[in-house]
């Protein structure tokens, strides 16, 4: 079987590294692993390095020109992505798609996909981010898809609701979550030295994406927002780690940047890597910004996530996530709770909802046994209404 796999960022691959490496092993299956978006971009940290690191062979390079961030952008990128993907299925002719995720390129890949009529298997559909598009995009590949792989028991029946048919939705949890057990993270003071950086008695890492519902002058005025809070943080080493391609990443990196200039014990780093980034996130006392890595790896960590703002609302979050609204006042105020004593005992104890042994193993199984004939043409499955 000729399984292909696209991948459109440095957080995607990272959560679909795992797979490739068993999806390899199998004899049975011939991989073709194509990348696209910010991993070709020099903006970005040119992440394609990062998997050339991890000696992954690389397929397909489908550059989309990175370059401006306005919606008008975007759209062109995504325009690109249809017709570099298709060209990429076309020669290829694979059996089977994998895509992860919500973002335009991996959209863009499923539109490739579906209108080559090959079948797509995606993984972490039946999510919900009400503070961006990405529902709309996730909830469309959801109905493109044939085989879905969800993170957990909700998410499952929110794709049964979306008239898919059960017996090809499979529970196989978070690779993120899965990655965080197999990797082997960095002592405290190599990691200090390999990153130039100096962990202080208070340390914290921030990561800010656009809400893509929002204007990019709304963004940065919340972005702004969140500087402010952060500057009157003492003795506090703040690692920012770049945002996503997303409408407004020029100027959110902008921003952030001179921000940086102009105050102590701040870094900024445009790609970490996967067992950086794991082990920054063992160090720091939270996580702070909108994320999803901090409402589903970050639990993990037995750390604390202050969720602020509205683009991971509607995402099932673990008693650690601790959400709050763009204001100085109740940002401070909650960073506050979550140093405290008893929030901290709380938290040590909370189960993680996205966790579930051997992710990557159990899709490489069920990938491996999966009968694909007859698949691509699906019937819509209605369900009572109670």
């Amino acid at each position: 079987m000729k399984i292909m796999i696209i991948s459109g960022s440095r957080a995607e691959f990272h959560l679909l590294k795992n797979l490739i490496i068993e999806l390899k092993k199998n004899k049975k299956i011939k991989l073709f692993f194509g990348i696209t978006g910010s991993h070709l971009s020099k903006f970005f940290g040119y992440t394609i390095n990062e998997i050339k690191n991890e000696k992954i062979k690389i397929d397909a390079k489908m550059d989309l020109g990175l370059k401006y961030d306005s919606r008008k952008n975007i759209i062109k990128y995504l325009s690109k992505a249809i017709d570099l993907s298709s060209k990429f299925i076309n020669k290829v002719r694979p059996d089977l798609m994998i895509l992860l995720g919500d973002r335009y390129e991996i959209y863009a890949a499923a539109i490739s996909a579906y209108f080559n009529k090959v079948p797509i298997a995606h993984i972490h559909g039946g999510e919900k981010t009400k503070g961006s598009i990405d529902d709309g995009i996730r909830h469309s590949i959801t109905k493109f898809s044939h085989v879905h792989f969800v993170s957990n028991k909700e998410h499952l029946k929110r794709v049964t609701q979306l008239g898919e048919n059960t017996r090809y939705i499979f529970n196989t949890g978070s690779l993120g979550v899965e990655a965080i057990k197999v990797t082997k993270l960095i002592p405290k003071k190599i990691l200090e030295k390999e990153l130039n950086i100096k962990f202080l008695s208070k340390n914290i890492i921030v990561t800010f994406h656009p809400e893509t519902n929002k204007s990019i002058r709304e963004n940065i005025k919340n972005l702004k927002i969140l500087l402010k809070a952060l500057k009157l943080l003492k003795d506090t080493c703040i690692i920012f780690t770049m945002s996503n391609s997303d409408s407004g990443f020029n100027s959110i990196t902008k921003v952030i940047k001179k921000f940086i200039k102009i105050n102590k014990n701040y870094y900024f780093f445009k790609s970490l890597g996967q067992k950086k980034f794991f082990s920054v996130c063992k160090y720091a006392d939270m996580m702070i910004g909108n994320s999803s890595s901090g409402i589903i790896e970050m639990p993990s960590f037995k750390k604390a996530t202050l969720n602020v703002g509205n683009r991971q609302s509607g995402r099932m979050k673990a008693q650690s996530i601790v959400d709050v609204d763009f204001s100085e006042k109740k940002i401070i105020k909650k960073i506050k709770y979550i140093y405290s004593n008893k929030f901290k005992k709380m938290y040590k104890k909370l189960k993680n909802p996205y966790e579930k042994k051997n992710s990557s193993k159990l899709i490489a199984r069920i990938l491996s046994k999966i009968n694909l004939k007859d698949i691509f043409i699906k019937d819509f499955k209605d369900y009572k209404i109670k």
